[in-house]
């Protein structure tokens, strides 16, 4: 397994605004014997990363860049420092693939790497969380101007309140609010038990509650 120094093909297709070409070069003998990865289960990429195929990690990035991509948003709020922390992600995923033992699904492995990578950015400055989607039952028709503002003057309260809670409860709430997971799947990526899951969820809506206060 490579050490993650080398040149890493994959590195243009982490950010969804990425623009990428791909260069087509005739197969030798050796690459026309090589059995194709392009329908393979993410463990079968895995055990193909492991025995030396690097264009294995490219489809997983590809496979898996645009959720690693959503999640870090949900966690810093702007393009740039979540196009950043995809990279990170997926160096420190290329890096510690032998450390995949495939007891939780691939993805499951991918998010607590983007927790604890996004955990370890945001301690060092603010949070930025883009908000839960207060707006959702807004009239969008209306041009009223004063509509607007109260939007976004509710959506800056919501980021502020969600950067106020605890790191588990923060995590908890952007995997199950934006990523749909389940209980079980949150325990999975942050190394607890569902019954921890369930408890930091509950805790989390009642602090933004009162964070919030009177907020709409």
């Amino acid at each position: 397994m490579a050490d993650g120094s080398c040149a890493r093909p994959w590195d243009a297709v982490l950010s969804p605004r990425a623009q990428w070409t791909v260069t087509v070069v005739e197969p030798d003998a050796q690459t026309e014997n090589t059995p194709r990865l392009d329908a393979a289960s993410d463990e079968a990429l895995v055990a193909a990363c492991l025995d030396g195929r690097k264009d294995a990690f490219d489809i997983i990035v590809e496979r898996h860049r645009r959720s690693v991509y959503h999640l870090c948003y949900r966690f810093v709020g702007n393009h740039e420092d979540a196009s950043d922390l995809s990279q990170e992600v997926f160096v420190r995923a290329w890096r510690g693939l032998n450390g995949f033992k495939g007891d939780a699904a691939l993805s499951t492995w991918l998010y607590r790497i983007v927790v604890n990578t996004c955990l370890n950015r945001v301690q060092a400055r603010t949070l930025a969380t883009e908000h839960l989607e207060s707006d959702q039952f807004v009239d969008t028709r209306t041009d009223d101007p004063g509509v607007s503002v109260l939007r976004a003057e509710r959506a800056e309260a919501v980021r502020k309140a969600i950067a106020k809670l605890p790191d588990k409860q923060r995590a908890t709430l952007i995997l199950r609010s934006y990523r749909d997971l389940s209980h079980r799947e949150i325990a999975d990526v942050l190394g607890s038990s569902v019954g921890a899951v369930k408890a930091n969820f509950f805790h989390a809506l009642a602090n933004l509650k009162k964070i919030l206060g009177d907020e709409p």
